[in-house]
């Protein structure tokens, strides 16, 4: 899942949204490790309500973004972070459990990731926002395929799955980042969200990458 959020921009210097945009996204991880941390020895539907409740967050941050409300959107959007840690807590603490060399494998490669694309996309001039809808129809087929997968167990299959995903996360840094060059500073905080989502999932999709090969 992906971001969005369009209010009419209040325009800043790109270099200060830039800026400003990476640091949001690095206190929404370390608030996202918080909640792993958190989470780490809990069970059940715990991690399916949390995100449920980030996913309001993120509804809320938007809407707070858009009408001005800087200080709703920044709490909302440490709390998204939070929440969307314990969400996915079992998953990481498992592999952090019983393939450490995983782990650090997918901090790795994401890292190299999302600098690569990253980069690239907000070296582009030109405004690539009309690939989000591309992008969103990507994804909607990515989860559709991944619900048939939960049904059927074909390892080549998966990987495919695997790196497909990689593909559409990919296309959203790039688009992110590309936005970034035209963006009002009223779209900071979603822009982080989605930049942090892009990070996690890519993150996720390598662990699992990774797990599965070793």
């Amino acid at each position: 899942m992906s971001a969005v959020g369009y209010a009419q921009p209040v325009r800043a210097s790109t270099p200060a949204l830039f800026g400003r945009v990476m640091g949001l996204v690095a206190l929404t991880v370390a608030a996202a490790t918080l909640g792993v941390w958190i989470a780490r020895g809990w069970g059940g539907a715990g991690w399916f309500i949390a995100w449920l409740l980030g996913l309001g967050c993120l509804i809320g941050l938007n809407a707070a973004s858009a009408h001005g409300n800087t200080g709703l959107a920044l709490a909302l959007l440490i709390a998204f972070g939070l929440l969307i840690g314990i969400s996915v807590a079992a998953t990481i603490n498992y592999y952090a459990a019983t393939d450490p060399t995983a782990v650090r494998q997918a901090f790795g490669a994401t890292a190299l990731f999302v600098a690569g694309l990253g980069s690239g996309g907000y070296a582009v001039r030109r405004d690539l926002s009309f690939l989000y809808r591309i992008a969103f129809w990507l994804l909607l087929a990515l989860l559709a395929t991944g619900l048939v997968l939960l049904f059927v167990h074909i390892p080549a299959v998966y990987s495919a799955w695997t790196l497909f995903g990689l593909a559409v996360f990919g296309l959203y840094i790039v688009i992110d980042f590309n936005r970034l060059r035209r963006a009002g500073a009223n779209e900071a905080i979603p822009l982080a969200a989605g930049i942090f989502l892009d990070i996690l999932n890519v993150f996720l999709l390598f662990l699992r990458l990774f797990g599965r090969s070793s």
